[in-house]
């Protein structure tokens, strides 16, 4: 009996060679973008081939920052890229994990939903992933296999990729990297040839090649790839380095790739729109520095910029928004810091003891020296426990990091105590979406323009209502709480721009629509450096 292939939704998988990180983040996120143009609704998928369930146990400088969705999932920051380019927001059926996927096979057996089968590898694994593949109802649904093709543990995903084409259209985009070794002047093909041939001998041919790469594909080397790994020259894309990620979807549209992947699937093409040209064009006018403050820069002899992208990113929107060149300044928290000469700081969340008094100290120099400041989750919990300890006096602290101190100023969730008396710390934070009431005199209200906002949340502490009369003095508000009374947002009534936020603006924050908290510390950050210029 011959399978129809479904009429409506149709695959694009895109899977990677030669090295990781090579950007298919940004490739898939960039297709997806020019076909949401187009006027096609487009659904994202990341799979990670490791064992944990999710991103959420995982140390940041091992695997880049931890992305939290609208519906509580904490993700690969690839999520975070596909939200910024498509401006859609993901859920929990966008990622997937090898773990998850174990999870829920091992739960089925246990269950005897597979009627006392025996369970195998390349059986009911490959299907349960069809079966999270065929969620979405949308006209195309993006898959990125993360990895590298040839690891052993993306094999069960290949199978299921296999799967799919005998009842849907499935298109497979291979990025490669193509070397540029400075001693022989000129790309070399070999790694990405070998790539292919690792793709091949699982049973799938490519259809578009993407070649990431230090300079553009000449002709002699297109002429090769085309040879030696089975592509057709026409779909052979050259991506070379850029200096935005967003100009990625008019260097790949230049190449009319939404044409031809609309022609593959027997479409009749669509035009698509360039919706980042003006943003990546903008003028900057004026330059501006501003510090992060964190301990996960730091991996080996390098600094992994990974762990902070989203903040990264939402300080460039609005950078962007406001026609000035962010400086962005990379402070590890763990050394001695210095923030002397920056028009503004942040400290964004984390969790732990290390590197505590290098955040403390950013917060103190802030709030006496009046430098524009932006305390995101634990970021905003350290400037209530600066406060208490310098402006007070008390001898306090968070219990996360002294569960003795006299005052805990910052404490456990009543209802994360059972979760942490279990150890149950996989997926069971405070997560996701959470609404918030902003006083009506409040900075935050005057920037968000609306008194009720709900914002994306990772936590297990909050300010101790204990401590509120006693506490939120002497230049110290609160102006923001959630419908329960817990204090989301704070800032300083004796400070131009000192804010503090329980979650994560950064999250939603997007490149033609940057976040309010964060366009208020860059023209903070204008005015002060403008303040600073003149005396």
């Amino acid at each position: 009996m011959t399978i129809m292939p479904d009429k409506k939704t149709k695959y694009i998988f895109v899977t990677g060679g030669v090295i990781s990180s090579l950007g298919k983040g940004v490739v898939s996120s960039s297709i997806g973008c020019l076909l949401k143009s187009c006027g096609y609704s487009v659904s994202m998928i990341k799979i990670d081939p490791y064992l944990n369930v999710d991103a959420g146990t995982m140390r940041p400088t091992e695997h880049g920052e931890v992305f939290v969705t609208k519906d509580g999932l904490e993700a690969d920051q690839d999520l975070g890229t596909y939200e910024r380019f498509l401006h859609q927001d993901m859920t929990k059926h966008s990622s997937m994990t090898s773990g998850s996927v174990y999870q829920t096979v091992i739960q089925n057996e246990r269950s005897l939903k597979y009627d006392g089968k025996c369970v195998q590898l390349m059986n009911q694994i490959p299907r349960e992933i069809l079966r999270r593949l065929k969620v979405f109802d949308t006209d195309f649904v993006i898959v990125e296999i993360g990895g590298t093709v040839g690891d052993y543990e993306n094999i069960p995903f290949i199978e299921a990729v296999k799967l799919l084409k005998r009842t849907h259209q499935v298109r497979l985009m291979h990025v490669v990297y193509l070397l540029f070794p400075d001693h022989v002047g000129e790309l070399k093909t070999k790694p990405a040839q070998h790539s292919v041939k690792a793709l091949n001998s699982l049973g799938l041919t490519l259809d578009f090649l993407v070649g990431r790469s230090k300079v553009k594909i000449d002709d002699v080397r297109l002429e090769k790839l085309s040879l030696f790994c089975g592509a057709e020259p026409q779909n052979i894309l050259s991506c070379p380095n850029a200096s935005s990620i967003y100009d990625v979807p008019r260097i790949l549209e230049e190449q009319d790739i939404s044409t031809k992947l609309q022609k593959s699937f027997g479409l009749k093409p669509k035009k698509a729109k360039l919706v980042f040209k003006d943003y990546v064009r903008g003028e900057e006018k004026k330059e501006i520095k501003i510090g992060i403050v964190g301990k996960y820069f730091a991996t080996g002899d390098h600094s992994l910029a990974d762990s902070y992208v989203s903040v990264i990113e939402a300080v460039n929107h609005a950078c962007k928004k406001e026609k000035v060149k962010g400086q962005i300044i990379f402070v590890q928290s763990s050394e001695d810091i210095n923030v002397h000469d920056l028009d503004a700081v942040i400290v964004p969340g984390g969790f732990g003891s290390s590197g505590i008094k290098g955040k403390l100290d950013a917060i103190k120099f802030c709030r006496k020296n009046k430098t524009p400041f932006l305390g995101l989750c634990y970021g905003m919990q350290l400037s209530v426990v600066e406060h208490a300890q310098n402006v007070l006096g008390w001898k306090a602290n968070t219990s996360e990091i002294d569960p003795k101190t006299p005052k805990p100023v910052i404490t456990l969730l009543e209802n994360q105590k059972p979760v942490m008396n279990k150890k149950d710390y996989g997926g069971s934070m405070r997560l996701g979406e959470q609404e918030i009431i902003l006083k009506p005199t409040s900075q935050a209200k005057s920037l968000y323009g609306k008194k009720v906002v709900s914002e994306r949340h990772r936590h297990r502490f909050e300010v101790n209502p204990d401590y509120l009369d006693d506490l939120f003095i002497k230049g110290l508000s609160v102006s923001g709480f959630n419908k329960e009374g817990l204090v989301e947002v704070i800032e300083r009534t004796d400070h131009p721009y000192f804010l503090g936020i329980q979650g994560h603006p950064e999250f939603t924050s997007r490149p033609l629509n940057p976040h309010p908290l964060f366009l208020g510390l860059v023209k903070a950050a204008v005015t002060f450096k403008n303040i600073k210029s003149s005396n």
